[in-house]
């Protein structure tokens, strides 16, 4: 019965579809190990600016953490207060500034140092804002996606930022008309007088396994091994749909009045 061309050939079939279920459960199982493979990155070591990001585009997540170098200039009264920021553990109060970088002119928001309290952060704004225009520095810091804004506290200071978001300050920056910028911004490695250096540790690796690819790679095994199944079940359900007909035709003729005469 199973030697009969057409099951041989839906066996084929079968055989076939699992071989490609298989092989899609193997892909998927690849995938999840990838994802579980810690790619290391050399965030420490310091990197151009420009080599890992450029002003109005996005920021592609292998640049996140990364310690970077960049030639510009601050931008004396563009410096903001950002609450609500803990360092060592300690909540306080970050002060962030505006860069303009030397290559493209574009402009970066930079958190510059950490204050405990906010009378210390505002004199140091208020000294900051003081500084001699276009004096080209060398920043060195850690760069880091720009935060979503987060609107204010309907019972609190409707100017109060808590968020380091281009997208908002850029509205707080003075003379600032359409110039390219950067969607992301850099925690400073040396702070100004009177703040204190922002904690900004390595960036944590990412182990975890996908097993979401995990499932979907005994789903596509499951079905390999249901494609032989079913060929199997329509095979025996044909091997005892006939015998069930050979066995109701010996049954006819054994009755029939000629088998008797």
């Amino acid at each position: 019965m199973m030697v009969r061309p057409r099951w041989v050939a839906a066996l084929l079939l079968a055989l076939g579809i699992a071989a490609a279920f298989a092989l899609l459960g193997h892909w998927q199982l690849d995938r999840a190990i990838e994802s579980g493979v810690v790619v290391e990155r050399s965030t420490e070591q310091v990197k151009p600016l420009a080599e890992i990001a450029q002003p109005d585009a996005g920021i592609a997540q292998v640049a996140t953490g990364q310690m970077v170098t960049v030639d510009g200039s601050w931008v004396p009264g563009d410096e903001q207060l950002v609450t609500k920021r803990f360092n060592g553990g300690v909540l306080g109060y970050w002060v962030v500034s505006h860069f303009q970088t030397d290559a493209d002119t574009a402009g970066i928001a930079v958190a510059r140092g950490w204050a405990p309290d906010k009378e210390t952060a505002e004199a140091v704004i208020a000294a900051l804002q003081t500084q001699p225009e276009n004096a080209s520095i060398t920043l060195t810091g850690r760069f880091l996606t720009g935060e979503a804004p987060e609107l204010p506290d309907p019972e609190g200071d409707s100017m109060e930022l808590t968020k380091v978001a281009p997208s908002a300050l850029i509205n707080l920056w003075a003379d600032f008309i359409d110039q390219s910028v950067y969607s992301a911004y850099i925690v400073d490695a040396a702070a100004p007088a009177g703040l204190d250096v922002i904690d900004s540790p390595v960036p944590e690796v990412d182990q975890s396994l996908n097993w979401l690819n995990v499932f979907y790679a005994i789903e596509w095994v499951v079905f390999a091994g249901f494609a032989v199944f079913l060929w199997y079940r329509l095979v025996r359900d044909a091997v005892e749909r006939e015998q069930e007909e050979a066995a109701l035709a010996e049954a006819a003729s054994a009755s029939s009045p000629s088998a008797g005469a």
